[in-house]
């Protein structure tokens, strides 16, 4: 039977797995799901330890996952396998976790973003709106390590971060912007930019991108907003026009 803490709240239609543990200081929403072997507010040390930790309604958390005390998610969040959520974390709407995820804690993550599998994502780190980020992808934050520094990375909204990429310490992605497989991201990054090699170099906007079969033209958000819920739509509108702007700006610069 499942190890639930007299204190935890629970909201009503949960299913919590007969070998999950629930600690003290956690709230689950409405309708959610805790799968086989999770731990769930798992005790946090320093600023963060005591704090609650709230999932929002909807949650599922897929087994052998630990999450910390002393985060906040809102509504549709989903965790894949073997994923660990330190505290400290600030996330939006439909936060996915692909397995396997190191979320190392203290940082911020907008609505509907999406981590593939084996991300790592250092301290201090804030990410944006609509955010996509592939398998094996590291952002870091010690410009010097070891120091005890921490230099976080900021990703804007609608940016994609692809396979293999490493994103250095202090970094800023801009709006839109993608950052090529195995590419290592520095500095400040344009909205809109396609970023490629290592290091990383701007080779023009994201309009290079252009699907194979069906010839749609990156911003992705232009062809992809059918897959986002109607609620989304407007803010996809929104930063589609923003990144598009960029895109003018940077190909301008290049003629």
């Amino acid at each position: 039977m499942a190890r639930i803490s007299s204190t935890a709240r629970i909201g009503s239609g949960v299913e919590i797995a007969e070998t999950a543990v629930i600690y003290d200081n956690v709230e689950i929403g409405d309708g959610s799901v805790i799968g086989e072997f999770c731990i769930i507010g798992h005790p946090a040390r320093g600023e963060f330890a005591g704090k609650p930790l709230r999932l929002g309604a909807g949650a599922l958390v897929r087994s052998h996952s630990v999450v910390y005390e002393g985060s906040v998610f809102g509504p549709g969040l989903m965790v894949g396998h073997s994923t660990m959520i330190r505290e400290g974390v600030s996330a939006g709407v439909n936060l996915q976790i692909g397995s396997f995820n190191d979320i190392e804690g203290d940082c911020t993550i907008g609505d509907w973003v999406r981590f593939h599998s084996n991300v790592h994502i250092s301290r201090g780190t804030s990410i944006g709106d609509l955010v996509w980020i592939f398998p094996y992808v590291v952002t870091t934050n010690d410009p010097i390590p070891p120091s005890g520094l921490k230099l976080g990375v900021r990703v804007d909204s609608g940016a994609a971060v692809c396979t293999g990429s490493i994103v250095l310490p202090g970094a800023r992605i801009g709006e839109g912007a993608l950052i090529g497989a195995m590419t290592r991201a520095q500095g400040e990054i344009p909205a809109g930019a396609l970023v490629v090699g290592n290091p990383g170099k701007t080779v023009g906007s994201v309009r290079r991108l252009k699907h194979p079969e069906t010839g749609k033209q990156h911003p992705w958000m232009r062809h992809f907003s059918p897959y986002y819920p109607e609620e989304a739509q407007q803010r996809i509108r929104e930063l589609a026009a923003r990144v598009e702007a960029a895109c003018d700006l940077l190909d301008a610069a290049a003629r």
